[in-house]
């Protein structure tokens, strides 16, 4: 099966919005519980932002806990995908974030390729050995106002590059900062935490 070569940009990037895209943070974050954070954009626009952190590891829940908490059969589950702390705000609200061969009502393919789902309908396909091809579990949400975003991108906080699967289904999380930026050609090594004037 081929892939084109590029895609048509979509009607939000083309906008000026970055859904889509996956947002890294730079080495001056001034937020520290973004240090370092790669955060897949699910929603752009100018009413505000919403993404998923896809490489911190969540601490202290195993799948199974969460399939028992909320009675989702069959346990021991079929199959497992991996857990992260999605963001600071609702950190009780879950989402699977996915590729796209697997929905349900209500997920939002919000770029080629790329689904949310945040219903449980897809814990209990997954648990039964089914569901999408990839995907993570995300326990709360970054958020950002109107404008909020765009002015911590002008202030040097974030870098983006369009989201694939490579960078957000990625095994060890532990590289997946040094991975996003190397799919940028960017070396950590120069980065700077604060942005250049002329």
């Amino acid at each position: 099966m081929g892939m084109a070569a590029t895609s048509p940009p979509t009607p939000e990037i083309a906008d000026g919005y970055l859904a889509g895209h996956l947002l890294i943070a730079m080495p001056g974050m001034q937020d520290p519980r973004f240090d370092h954070s790669v955060v897949c954009l699910c929603a752009h626009s100018a009413e505000g932002a919403m993404g998923l952190m896809v490489n911190r590891p969540l601490a202290g829940m195993m799948f199974d806990d969460l399939l028992r908490q909320l009675k989702v059969e069959p346990l021991p589950p079929a199959r497992r995908i991996r857990m992260v702390s999605g963001g600071p705000v609702e950190a009780g609200r879950g989402f699977v974030l996915h590729t796209d061969d697997w929905t349900t009502e209500g997920s939002l393919t919000f770029t080629p390729g790329l689904t949310l789902t945040a219903s449980t309908d897809i814990l209990t396909a997954i648990a039964e050995g089914g569901g999408p091809r990839d995907g993570v579990l995300a326990l709360g949400y970054a958020g950002w106002g109107p404008g909020q975003l765009e002015d911590e991108i002008q202030r040097n906080a974030w870098l983006n590059v369009p989201a694939d699967g490579a960078l957000v289904f990625r095994e060890d999380l532990s590289r997946s900062w040094d991975a996003a930026l190397a799919k940028l050609r960017v070396d950590p090594a120069l980065l700077s935490g604060t942005a250049g004037r002329a």
